[in-house]
């Protein structure tokens, strides 16, 4: 097949996807959102609550990461880190792990990120929002991503989650690896390392 034959199908799947996107949104707009405890977290400085991480936002982003023992959650957390100020323009966003408040501040550093970061070790935050799951015969935390709306009410404000996903290979979050789909082979094996030097 020529390389306009191809490429003229793979666009159409490319518009078709478009259009999945449109109902995946059209859904999420519909959602019925599911209200969340208020969590406690630690950070380096003082305890945190899920509330108080909006700010003075309406709408809060939480990547859920695996920590500093996961190459791939680095990366990730390195791409999102490069979009934090387009991120944060329009919604407030922080990194919750299982890693200790002095661990995350340590490796961030060594990273350059610039976003928030807690601690959720010794909550059950990740296990009630679906990303601890069963791996190998052992419970296992999975990355991804909760967003979260905060409504006031007489008694207090209220958290509600709007909408989560999971990180992963094919998923929409990671520029590096959508850019090796471009490659006939694909990612080919690749695995992400925390330095290439």
């Amino acid at each position: 097949m020529t390389y306009q034959d191809t490429m003229g199908q793979i666009n159409d799947r490319r518009r078709e996807m478009s259009e999945l996107r449109k109902n995946i949104r059209a859904l999420q707009a519909a959602v019925d959102p599911q209200l969340v405890a208020d969590y406690t977290f630690r950070t380096t400085a003082d305890d945190v609550t899920l509330s108080s991480l909006f700010g003075d936002r309406e709408v809060l982003f939480v990547v859920h990461n695996m920590g500093k023992s996961c190459p791939s959650c680095t990366m990730w957390a390195d791409g999102l880190n490069g979009v934090l100020d387009h991120l944060e323009d329009r919604a407030a966003f922080v990194v919750s792990s299982p890693d200790s408040p002095s661990l995350q501040k340590t490796f961030a550093e060594s990273r350059g990120w610039k976003f928030r970061m807690v601690s959720h070790d010794g909550t059950t935050f990740a296990k009630d929002m679906g990303y601890v799951r069963e791996y190998e015969g052992k419970e296992s935390f999975w990355p991804g991503v909760s967003v979260f709306t905060k409504e006031s009410k007489e008694e207090g404000d209220q958290v509600l989650r709007v909408s989560d996903t999971s990180f992963g290979p094919g998923d929409d979050f990671n520029a590096a690896l959508n850019l090796f789909d471009l490659i006939p082979e694909g990612a080919d094996h690749w695995m992400p390392k925390y330095s290439y030097r």
